[in-house]
């Protein structure tokens, strides 16, 4: 008998995408296989994101997009897992018929048993399978890596505290979580003898690592723990909650050679009423000193953070407060959001509401400044050696690699495109930057022999 070939489209954050790597080596160790063609799956999984409406719109058209296979090929059973049943549950049973089973974020370690029991009919009287969420990984739990071979992302914990008012997380991953560091070291160890070089350090909230257990393990004793992994090269961190960083914290980045000088830290806004009706720990003159310290460890440091725009009850003023502050601060790396309105947030009954169309034009405004204060800082580089991960062919004949440097974090960050002969996927090698765009960076190999 053929084996069982299933899919799994992931949407959402890298977060999420730990979860089905983790979902995908379950169903393999049950017997499956995996395909990247949805046409011959006869499992499709689409492991879906709730956070805001265009992750659930996208979502649901991912899920009407997948159903067609149903209808003309060889997919026999539909299954959306994650956040999107998380937070909707039963109401999603009679909207979306063309779905055979919704499973919540607490049913990734059991994705196997469901599917065996949708194909023996065992199931087919109860299409909803969602609880408290509880699932926090361990190191136990094999993952299937969808990342390329050189990196993988490590969560270190699940679920928030934070109650940020525009934000449904702690309704649907549940309250914060550590894995316990031994836990974490023992997956890293993993990863690295699986050929991986760069670690990227996740959750929702990573400086809140450890707070809920025994000892209270710090973020910092953990990052330095994980540079004694042999094999691993780049440590990067991402999700730093601004108020939560020590200055041990920020010694560690600058003094760790394997912990990449780079921080992702969102604040969201900078004036007070916002911040405060935001429900965010700490106003303006916190999130100054803050990057201050960051500032003065040195110039190495790296500063990504993300804005949001659009906030009820923002105002002209405020938000040209906003982009004062950016073009002040001068972030290395920058993403703006536009507010949107999720039932159940405290934030979703607030007065004062901006129309998406003004949104917009202030997202666009930050960016456009953004993209000018990019290509300075970048422009500085010009001349300058730095190390590169080598990822893949680029489409440009004088640049024929791209990459990043230690500095760009992938998806989300520019990319360093390299002039070189023969570089392979994986490979770290010395350049020097001859040009800069606006978020990317030219250069060539540098020849040590």
């Amino acid at each position: 008998m053929k084996k069982k070939k299933f899919h799994i489209l992931s949407l959402g954050c890298p977060k999420n995408l730990v979860d089905s790597e983790v979902m995908a080596s379950l169903l393999i160790s049950r017997g499956y296989s995996m395909t990247d063609s949805p046409p011959k799956a006869h499992i499709l999984i689409i492991n879906t994101c709730a956070f805001i409406l265009p992750a659930k719109e996208e979502a649901i058209e991912a899920i009407l997009l997948m159903a067609k296979y149903k209808r003309r090929g060889t997919c026999e059973y539909l299954v959306a897992t994650g956040c999107l049943p998380q937070r909707y549950g039963l109401e999603l049973a009679p909207a979306l018929p063309e779905v055979d089973l919704f499973l919540g974020t607490a049913e990734v370690p059991n994705i196997a048993d469901h599917i065996a029991k949708l194909a023996s009919g065992a199931s087919n009287d109860l299409r909803v399978k969602v609880g408290k969420p509880t699932f926090l990984m361990q190191s136990v739990h094999p993952r299937l890596l969808m990342t390329p071979a050189y990196n993988a992302y490590l969560k270190i914990a699940e679920g928030c505290g934070n109650r940020c008012a525009y934000c449904i997380i702690p309704e649907i991953r549940g309250q914060a979580r550590s894995r316990p560091p031994a836990d974490i070291l023992a997956e890293a160890r993993t990863l690295a003898g699986q050929g991986v070089k760069e670690i990227i350090v996740i959750a929702q909230d990573t400086t809140a690592y450890g707070r809920d257990l025994r000892g209270r393990p710090s973020l910092t004793r953990l990052l330095k723990e994980l540079a004694t992994v042999d094999g691993i090269i780049w440590i990067r961190l991402l999700y730093a909650y601004p108020t939560k960083i020590t200055t041990e914290f920020i010694r560690c980045l600058e003094g760790e050679k394997k912990i990449c000088s780079y921080l992702d830290m969102p604040i969201q806004h900078i004036d007070d009423d916002i911040l405060k009706a935001m429900h965010r720990h700490g106003g303006s003159q916190d999130l100054r000193k803050i990057i201050g310290m960051v500032r003065d460890s040195g110039p190495g440091i790296a500063i990504r953070t993300s804005l949001i725009v659009g906030f009820p009850g923002e105002t002209r003023r405020r938000f040209d407060r906003l982009v004062d502050f950016v073009g002040e601060m001068r972030f290395d790396h920058l993403g703006v959001f536009t507010y949107s309105r999720e039932e159940g947030t405290a934030a979703a009954n607030l007065p004062a509401r901006i129309s998406e169309a003004e949104k917009n034009r202030r997202r666009d405004t930050l960016m456009a400044e953004q993209s000018s204060i990019s290509l300075a800082i970048l422009q500085r580089k010009v001349g300058s050696r730095e190390e590169v991960l080598i990822e893949g062919k680029s489409d440009l004949p004088d640049y024929p690699f791209l990459g990043r440097n230690s500095r760009q974090a992938p998806e989300i960050d520019g990319l360093t495109y390299v002039r070189g002969k023969g570089l392979k996927p994986g490979q770290i090698i010395p350049v020097r930057i001859q040009a800069a765009s606006e978020y990317d960076l030219f250069a060539e190999r540098i020849d040590i022999s």
